[in-house]
């Protein structure tokens, strides 16, 4: 078989499998720790629950990227993230965010939307993630 029949062959199964994974639904965790790319996550998650609208779909903050989950938090523009979150979170989007980061910030649980729960470390659950629930890690 020459080299070129053996790359289509491999693409054409890999693009299979890929298409068999992607609308199967399965488990993604979306990381973010900069809240100046918040706007775009929250559009990359609505895509992507309208595109699979099984999957499974955890959001963990950290660092400066706890600041669109803060109670009144507002985009650049003024626009507040309240209801984006609010209407993904009633899709089934659980939004984690990082005590570790609340403690060196200075905030406490009250800081926080009531759409978002809070995990001991985001690094670690990213890391739980992918390793019980066989996450898919994505950062937008």
């Amino acid at each position: 078989m020459k080299l070129a029949d053996l790359l289509r062959r491999t693409l054409l199964v890999a693009g299979i499998s890929a298409a068999s994974i992607s609308s199967a639904g399965g488990t993604v965790v979306y990381h973010i720790n900069d809240a100046t790319n918040a706007r775009a996550l929250l559009g990359n998650v609505q895509n992507h629950l309208s595109a699979s609208p099984d999957t499974r779909i955890h959001v963990v903050s950290n660092g400066k990227g706890i600041d669109f989950l803060l109670r009144d938090s507002i985009d650049s523009g003024g626009k507040p993230f309240a209801p984006a979150v609010q209407g993904l979170a009633g899709q089934g989007v659980a939004f984690k965010m990082s005590r570790n980061t609340l403690k060196v910030r200075d905030l406490g649980d009250d800081a926080v939307t009531p759409d978002a729960s809070i995990v001991p470390a985001g690094v670690v659950e990213i890391a739980r993630l992918q390793l019980e629930e066989k996450a898919s890690y994505i950062k937008p």
